[in-house]
């Protein structure tokens, strides 16, 4: 079982309910694999793994990093070169001077002065840096930021000037793409985590709310939206489940695990 936390799993407040907690649990305990897909670095996810009490695996970061949530570590990384970076940033500071742009390493994360902060980047430790200092070394997701313009206009954007270097998506709802490795989605990484583990995709069954869920959903067997999902989302699924608020997710899983 795969699924995406934010906007999908959690609730908008960012926290699992218990009746969702209790699903979570009972796919482990079946003996099935219990695999949260996240566009999420492991730094946010210390809620989470209290509450599904350090269960399962997550695959971090639109699949840059495997996080272990029994034991807290990154067990596999997937990083953007510095190379890459720089041309990536160069590209696009070139063609959409109103960017701003921050970067998640494996274990920190660092902005431009320009970078407005949401979410729990809001509340965390952070570094402020210049722009070139921003390649400084290998990392698992470039963010890019505009001030105003729509997310899907944005993507279409990114993806035609550095689309051949790095695998651009979006998932927050603003003007914010989100950049991994060429080639690195959260349906690759899954692939190679469900093979590891003689898993075929008719096997898994994968939930998601946004564009950066499209690879994983397409790949899996079995694939749900929430009903708040993208619009995008909502067109290319098999089933649509309720609402994250709703316990969308929980509902599935009560069915399929008994």
């Amino acid at each position: 079982m795969a699924t995406d936390l934010d906007g999908t799993a959690l609730r908008t407040d960012g926290t699992v309910s218990p009746r969702t907690a209790a699903a979570f649990a009972k796919v482990e305990e079946s003996g099935a694999m219990l695999v949260f897909v996240t566009g999420r670095p492991p730094r946010w996810m210390g809620s989470v793994v209290r509450a599904v009490r350090h269960r399962g695996v997550a695959i971090c970061a639109n699949g840059a990093l495997i996080y272990d949530l029994h034991t807290e570590q990154i067990v596999e990384s997937h990083l953007i070169e510095v190379e890459v970076l720089e041309e990536v940033i160069a590209q696009l500071r070139a063609n959409v001077p109103e960017l701003a742009f921050s970067v998640e390493y494996e274990g920190g994360f660092v902005h431009e002065s320009e970078y407005r902060l949401g979410g729990l980047d809001s509340k965390a430790p952070h570094e402020v840096v210049v722009t070139s200092t921003l390649a400084a070394r290998p990392c698992a997701k470039l963010l890019a930021l505009h001030p105003e313009m729509d997310p899907d206009r944005l993507h279409a954007t990114v993806h035609d000037l550095v689309g051949h270097l790095v695998t651009p998506t979006h998932s927050s709802g603003r003007g914010l793409i989100e950049m991994s490795a060429r080639d690195v989605t959260k349906a690759t990484a899954l692939a190679a985590l469900a093979t590891t583990h003689a898993i075929t995709p008719s096997q898994v069954v994968a939930f998601g709310d946004m564009p950066n869920d499209l690879p994983m959903l397409a790949w899996a067997g079995r694939s749900y939206a929430v009903a708040n999902a993208h619009p995008d989302v909502l067109a290319a699924v098999d089933d649509v489940t309720a609402a994250n608020d709703d316990d969308g997710v929980a509902r599935v899983l009560e069915e399929l695990y008994r």
